[in-house]
């Protein structure tokens, strides 16, 4: 099997049919291995919000007063592009009415929010995105007032980024070991599933790392010391994905495209197995990528593309592949219309420009660094128009 774990890989992005034929679905084969009952989860025409005064709006005004004209226009054409809201911090009222105001907003527009739940707690393993609840009751009624804040109206959600993927139980987890933390951390998580799903019109996906993070099945995690891993199905199930309407990939991260669906794909037929065929582990890659496709059987997932038109990095001594690495370009941009059967949507859900933490000279986690947002859109693939 290939199905090795890995932490947080160049080329294009490969056209939606080059990917169908990758995954073993293409052209009017793809007709014929997709079961065609059932709508999709988002629809193809779906408007995402567009947040009109973000740090990628400002930013070009101020060149533009500069008379810095092309860098003001590249700058421009990342503001037209939707981005998801994150909302990362304390107090449960305070959430409650910042999520109102955003899904008001986009309702006024006609458009669907893409909201970024980021508050469990012990998140990131206490790294450069520390923070979350203090505790699980903390996190639930956060929850609580995130969901009450969406009400009936529309909005896709990505939960907890790394959340699944980073788990205490990670031998070098500052955090761990505690073996009632890992428990919590998929009370939690099923907790905000079942009460986002509540709402009528709420999508809500999981996050679930990216490709050359996790692998499918339970693994030796090594490191010097024997501990055994939940391999990512294993951690989707527990975290409730079959409650949810499915799972997200490469969120801030770079991975390309094809690598993603590939993988997702994979993951979405091992669920299948698992759920409803009785299958106990996931087969070989090859065993899995053999199997067809079924849209409306299967878990469907979204695709963060916000950095990834020039795919991973290749670090150097003391550099990491996924903090602020340089020479990255924005990927494809944000639309329901992916052309590819388990993919709802391609979306910006790291806001292009904000950085990864303090290395390769960026400031603080989530801070806006626009020299980077400049880097990303200069190298833009597809360019920026």
């Amino acid at each position: 099997m290939d199905n090795g774990p890995g932490r947080r890989r160049v080329g294009l992005t490969l056209a939606a049919t080059a990917v169908c034929a990758l995954i073993g679905v293409s052209g009017a084969g793809a007709e014929e291995a997709v079961t065609a009952s059932g709508p999709p989860h988002l629809p193809k025409g779906t408007s995402f919000y567009v947040e009109p005064d973000g740090n990628a709006a400002r930013q070009a005004e101020r060149w533009r007063a500069e008379g810095r004209t092309a860098d003001a226009d590249l700058m421009a054409g990342v503001a037209a592009q939707p981005t998801a809201i994150w909302f990362t911090t304390a107090g449960a009222e305070q959430v409650r009415r910042d999520v109102r105001d955003v899904v008001r907003a986009a309702r006024a527009k006609d458009q669907v929010p893409v909201l970024v739940a980021y508050f469990v707690p012990y998140r990131d393993c206490s790294q450069w995105s520390a923070g979350g609840a203090r505790s699980e009751q903390e996190y639930k009624e956060w929850i609580d007032a995130f969901a009450a804040g969406i009400g009936d109206e529309k909005a896709v959600v990505v939960v907890e980024p790394d959340g699944l993927a980073l788990l205490t139980s990670e031998p070098w987890c500052t955090i761990g070991p505690d073996e009632e933390l890992v428990p919590q951390r998929f009370r939690e998580i099923n907790h905000a599933v079942d009460t986002l799903k509540r709402g009528k019109h709420t999508r809500v996906y999981l996050d679930a790392g990216h490709s050359a993070w996790q692998a499918l099945n339970d693994y030796d995690a090594g490191y010097g010391e024997p501990r055994q891993q939940l391999g990512i199905v294993n951690r989707l199930l527990r975290g409730g994905i079959t409650r949810a309407d499915g799972f997200a990939l490469n969120t801030s991260n770079y991975r390309f495209t094809e690598d993603l669906v590939r993988y997702g794909t994979r993951i979405s037929k091992c669920i299948h197995l698992r759920t409803q065929e009785g299958a106990t582990t996931c087969p070989a890659d090859a065993e899995l990528d053999a199997m067809p496709v079924r849209k409306s059987k299967m878990t469907h997932f979204v695709l963060d593309t916000s950095r990834n038109g020039r795919g991973h990095y290749t670090p150097g001594e003391g550099e990491t592949d996924w903090c602020n690495p340089p020479g990255r370009g924005l990927g494809e941009r944000p639309t329901a219309n992916t052309g590819i059967p388990l993919v709802d949507a391609f979306l910006w859900i790291k806001r292009p420009g904000e950085s990864d933490g303090e290395c390769q000279g960026g400031p603080a986690a989530g801070r806006w660094w626009p020299e980077q947002a400049l880097e990303l859109a200069k190298l833009a693939t597809p360019p920026l128009r």
